[in-house]
């Protein structure tokens, strides 16, 4: 599958729009996460749990949305746009949401 965040792919024509697909994960980070994240904040550098779980979160996403856009019948989706919210108590938890336009190309 062919994923692109642009509106067409480049030297690619699309024979055929199938629709718009989407993809949602949220994922909690829990308490010591939260705790080594906010030490690592206090002395500098990056908070790499942090960056684990967004990064696990935005990939559920994106698959999600490619397996919607194959049951379509689609070989690409173009247009992706990612959102990253923080959701729940607190923003305890993490939403990642994915869209794009499922097309055969």
């Amino acid at each position: 599958m062919i994923l692109s965040t642009t509106p067409q792919i480049e030297g690619r024509i699309i024979r055929e729009y199938k629709g718009v697909v989407t993809g949602e994960t949220i994922i909690g980070a829990n308490m010591f996460k939260d705790l080594f994240a906010g030490i690592r904040d206090i002395v500098g550098g990056r908070a790499g749990a942090y960056e684990k779980v967004l990064a696990e979160a935005k990939d559920t996403s994106m698959q999600e949305m490619m397996q919607r856009a194959q049951a379509l019948g689609a070989n690409a989706i173009v247009g992706i746009d990612i959102d990253y919210e923080t959701v729940g108590a607190n923003g305890s938890m993490l939403m990642v949401a994915t869209s794009g336009t499922a097309v055969v190309i």
